[in-house]
């Protein structure tokens, strides 16, 4: 007797996607399969848990080595807890909807085990199947792939519950069967070409800061003329800059109202906080935000008047001088100077020679020659002076002959053949 084998039946994962090139798809997935699909970093990097883990496992941590960095001691590990806090703060409401995660971008390292037909006709949304044991690494993302690790693994800490996880759906974008060259070069596009954008200028974005809403709150409750019209002072307000241009229509930057706030609240220590964020428990003398609010507002809010913004080019010896812009002190000033001073101008005299006709081999200890003074070490070996002259010795011509008008030294006398040569 012999037993007929069932037919091919593809075992796995499978993911409702939509194609956005031939080798990539984005959808959609549950935390238990992201779980399952990718590995948890901090395991593939703890060598005690990877020497007892499966093959598979180490060998999904050599591959994902090739194409990401390390979890371990890094500002990226340390961000992991404060994102995981994020997530489940996100889920719970307290950050109402004013809270996102990027997608997670994998990169699935070899062909599908199965892809299936069009589940509506023109939509291009379509089912596929990852097999197990089939290599899937996060390629960017990987933080908040391990946030979603620590939330899944201990659910009860942030005040969650599995299955409330279950229903969450995850955003990620697929990469099928590209090379592990690719996938680096996915990885250095994703967290290199992007620009960084300037700490005040995120915080003035950042609207659970109180010290950004109560800046939107003052810019709001002053009004000023503005072309004979009685207009809002938020609308001189530029929130998109670091600095405002001459061109601009705005005299002032959200991020130097804030830091205008921050300072009135908490006096000169709000220098140093005004690229901090400001949380409401915070606050000085243990007030509350709605008891600040009732204070600096109408404080800042007697600003009725704003100078108008200088137009045209402007000289400052502070700022950018444009061009053709100098500034120099009266001709009178006695501080004034030669703004470029070189050697050659300075005050010494014509002939490096010394005055007494000493040279750099009667110089003890070969000290550095200077014109204007007499140096305190001279050998006159040919006078008959048997050891180096200390400092205010008396040297040969001291007290008598002419003196040299240039210098103001004694010429020294005609030289004398040596005792010892007669």
């Amino acid at each position: 007797m012999r037993l007929t084998m069932p037919t091919a039946v593809v075992e796995g994962t499978q993911l409702t996607v939509m194609p956005f090139r031939t080798d990539a798809v984005i959808g959609t997935m549950s935390v238990p399969a992201l779980v399952q699909l990718v590995p948890s970093p901090r395991t593939e990097e703890d060598a005690r848990r990877l020497k007892a883990s499966s093959g598979l496992v180490r060998r999904h941590a050599e591959l994902r080595s090739t194409v990401q960095r390390t979890l371990k001691s890094s500002q990226k590990g340390k961000n992991v807890g404060p994102y995981a806090e994020y997530i489940a703060d996100g889920l719970k409401g307290d950050l109402g909807a004013g809270w996102s995660t990027p997608p997670i971008t994998l990169w699935h390292a070899g062909p599908l085990a199965a892809i299936g037909d069009e589940l509506v006709a023109g939509t291009g949304l379509r089912t596929l199947t990852v097999a197990a044991g089939t290599m899937v690494i996060a390629i960017d993302g990987e933080t908040q792939t391990t946030a979603w690790h620590d939330l899944y693994d201990d659910p009860e800490a942030y005040g969650l519950t599995h299955a409330e996880l279950a229903q969450v759906r995850i955003p990620f974008e697929l990469y099928v069967d590209l090379a592990p060259a690719d996938a680096r070069q996915i990885f250095y596009d994703r967290n290199v070409q992007g620009v960084a954008v300037a700490k005040n200028l995120a915080m003035s974005m950042d609207q659970r800061d109180f010290g950004t809403r109560l800046a939107h709150r003052v810019a709001e409750s002053v009004k000023v003329e503005l072309d004979g019209k009685r207009v809002s002072f938020s609308q001189l307000v530029n929130a998109s800059k670091r600095q405002v241009a001459q061109s601009d229509k705005e005299v002032v930057t959200l991020s130097a109202l804030r830091a205008l706030v921050v300072t009135t609240v908490y006096g000169r220590a709000g220098l140093s906080r005004s690229a901090e964020t400001v949380h409401e428990d915070e606050l000085p003398h243990d007030v509350s935000p709605e008891q600040v609010e009732q204070v600096v507002v109408p404080l800042l809010g007697r600003l009725r008047r704003v100078l108008p913004a200088p137009r045209g080019p402007q000289c400052s010896h502070r700022a950018r001088r444009p061009r053709g812009c100098r500034h120099r002190r009266p001709p009178d000033d006695p501080l004034e100077r030669p703004r470029h001073r070189t050697r050659s101008r300075r005050l010494r005299p014509a002939s490096r020679r010394h005055p007494l006709g000493a040279r750099s081999g009667v110089l003890g200890r070969r000290r550095r020659q200077n014109g204007l003074v007499r140096p305190p070490q001279l050998q006159w070996r040919r006078e008959g002076l048997g050891r180096p002259g200390r400092r205010r010795d008396p040297l040969p011509g001291d007290g008598d002959g002419p003196q040299d008008p240039r210098t103001g030294l004694l010429i020294p006398p005609p030289r004398r053949p040596h005792p010892s040569s007669s």
